[in-house]
């Protein structure tokens, strides 16, 4: 049995060299994909997050690894249908979103692994979403160093995209590189297994599953033929021109400048460069100079052209013509816009983007601004971000969080703070989210003093601090955590300097290495961590949080003081340890065994 990343290597070459992929189903049989999978979901949030059937990430073992194999050997494997849900969006709307069964999340991150392991080296350059080592600052960046030049923006968005795609054209997508029947059909069985709702079976005609782990692959393969569209149609017909011909007043005035040069008159010659700084060196109706750029994140795509505007709306009815006949898919046409760089502002990815320009910024005697990409914090992110800390226009405390402790008010105020910042730090107007550091700062200190029936004042005292930043020293405030045996834990709020950092990149996170987890170490040990039998036929217990192991004044049986002492979630134990575990009142969260 090959390991995990030998296979996964084995495929990338595959893949980099163009090779069909025709023995993919047979990879499905490999016990060291699974563990793999299941060392890289038994962490996350919705593992212990119940599908339709109530099967759960507890009690994992080997042999339900090696029932799943036996079932795929014999190609009786079947998705289930997902458990439907609804969560807010940030327009007011509902998005759907789907809860698989624990069983269908570990084939479909094993699936996952394949098919990225397969495609990521095929995948266009000008794509960043839910791709390793790639995000929203990759996307952004490109876009600032680029783009430059740039006097439409085509910003596109596709109607209900992952709800829509086409499960015929996917499958033949698919198709043209994986000659293996078997696979395509565990793909297919796995778009059409439906999802429940109120308990009522409804079938799926489209889309890819929301929730399921394999989504994000399947929209890249699917969108893949826009990017494709992109490089090869558009992009090669709507750029042209080495350069810009001259601007023929530009000329003229630089001509009578060197005359007045010449002769000495000076006052001329003064009046002559001022109108230079005015005119562009190129001519801006040049029919023969056009470019054209594009990027995609997820469904989310936006161009850059140079050109006049007749043209630009040219390129968005055939983006919207190819999408609607080669891959059943529809732009949103109230989101579809041409924007003019120099007078309005773009959006993409969260970011405001300008084409700028300054005649008086000039640098090494050359107006440096002029054309480049802008990238700003749109003022409706500053004003969406105030508003849940203030009441009445004024900050306010945050009831909510007045019931805990000082470190966890500080944590988690300074959390969301932090990943606001850090997201909009390539911003050139960065500095604004002064204005939300003041909002949240003076929520925080209010609600500790709503907390301790204090001031906000001596709030300020008690946790203000000094750190030391690449910028000089910062305040911020700071809480701390004091723990029996090791170091106090500290929260902090602020302390990051509102300065731009044009080359700020954060990426969508990068999955490690394959390597096996340390706790599927311990799974293949074979020995209970509870008693300390040996064997086969070995568990895992699996708890939401340590915390629902720690409440005061509430005995713990000695399994749950095991894991609290070991600071763990997980602990390995015998088919009896699992089963006393769960017969001898388990916290409420916990489900029965599967």
């Amino acid at each position: 049995m090959q390991n995990a990343e030998t296979v996964l290597n084995v495929l990338r070459e595959r893949g980099r060299r163009g090779l069909p992929c025709d023995e993919l189903y047979r990879q499905l049989f490999n016990r060291e994909l699974y563990l793999l999978a299941y060392g890289r979901l038994y962490s996350n949030d919705g593992a212990m997050t119940p599908g339709a059937d109530g099967e759960t990430v507890d009690g994992m073992s080997l042999a339900r690894i090696g029932r799943i194999i036996t079932a795929m050997r014999s190609e009786r494997f079947r998705f289930r249908p997902a458990r439907r849900v609804y969560i807010p969006k940030a327009n007011g709307k509902k998005r759907p979103l789907g809860l698989p069964s624990w069983s269908d999340k570990v084939v479909g991150e094993v699936v996952r692994l394949l098919l990225e392991a397969y495609y990521e080296p095929r995948f266009s350059g000008r794509s960043h979403g839910f791709r390793p080592g790639r995000g929203c600052h990759t996307a952004l960046s490109e876009v600032r160093r680029t783009w430059t030049g740039s006097t439409w923006f085509i910003e596109g968005d596709i109607s209900d995209c992952f709800g829509s795609l086409d499960h015929e054209v996917l499958l033949s997508i698919l198709g043209e590189h994986i000659k293996d029947a078997r696979f395509l059909r565990l793909i297919k069985g796995m778009l059409a297994a439906g999802y429940l709702e109120d308990w009522e079976w409804h079938a799926t005609y489209s889309g890819a599953p929301q929730g399921g782990v394999v989504s994000p692959i399947l929209s890249n393969i699917y969108l893949d033929r826009l990017d494709r569209f992109a490089e090869t149609v558009l992009i090669p017909e709507y750029t042209r021109g080495e350069k810009r011909a001259g601007n023929p007043e530009y000329g003229r005035i630089s001509t009578a400048l060197g005359y007045a040069r010449a002769r000495g008159r000076r006052d001329a010659a003064r009046q002559l460069r001022a109108r230079l700084r005015h005119l562009p060196w190129g001519n801006p109706k040049d029919p023969n100079y056009r470019r054209l750029r594009y990027i995609r994140y997820a469904d989310d795509h936006l161009l850059g052209f140079t050109g006049p505007r007749a043209e630009a709306r040219e390129i968005r009815e055939r983006l919207a013509r190819f999408l609607r006949e080669e891959l059943k898919l529809e732009l949103n046409a109230s989101k579809t816009l041409i924007t003019h760089g120099r007078t309005s502002a773009a959006r993409f990815l969260g970011y405001d983007i300008i084409v700028q320009h300054d005649d008086h910024k000039i640098t090494n005697g050359r107006r440096r601004v002029n054309g480049t990409i802008g990238l700003r914090v749109p003022a409706k992110v500053i004003k969406a971000n105030i508003a849940p800390h203030t009441r009445r226009g004024k900050p306010a405390s945050r009831p909510a969080a007045i019931n805990l402790s000082d470190y966890h008010i500080v944590y988690r105020f300074g959390a969301e703070y932090r990943g606001l910042v850090q997201y909009y730090l390539p911003a050139a107007n960065i500095s604004q989210m002064s204005r939300v550091q003041y909002a949240m700062q003076t929520s925080l200190l209010k609600t500790l003093a709503s907390k301790h029936g204090s001031t906000l004042m001596k709030m300020k005292a008690r946790h203000r601090a000094r750190i030391d930043t690449p910028h000089g020293p910062r305040a911020c405030y700071e809480a701390t955590l004091q723990r029996d045996g090791r170091p106090p834990l500290t929260a902090r709020f602020g302390g990051i300097p509102l300065v731009r950092k044009k080359d700020a990149v954060i990426t969508d996170p990068i999955p490690k290495p394959p390597r096996r987890k340390e706790l599927v170490t311990r799974l293949l040990a074979g020995t209970c961590e509870s008693c300390g039998t040996t064997g086969g036929g070995m568990r895992v217990h699996h708890v939401r949080k340590l915390a629902d192991l720690q409440k005061p004044g509430v005995p713990q049986p000695a399994w749950a003081q095991l894991m609290a002492k070991r600071r763990r979630k997980t602990l390995v134990v015998c088919a009896a340890c699992h089963d006393t575990i769960h017969a001898t009142q388990p916290p409420a969260h916990a489900l029965p065994a599967q």
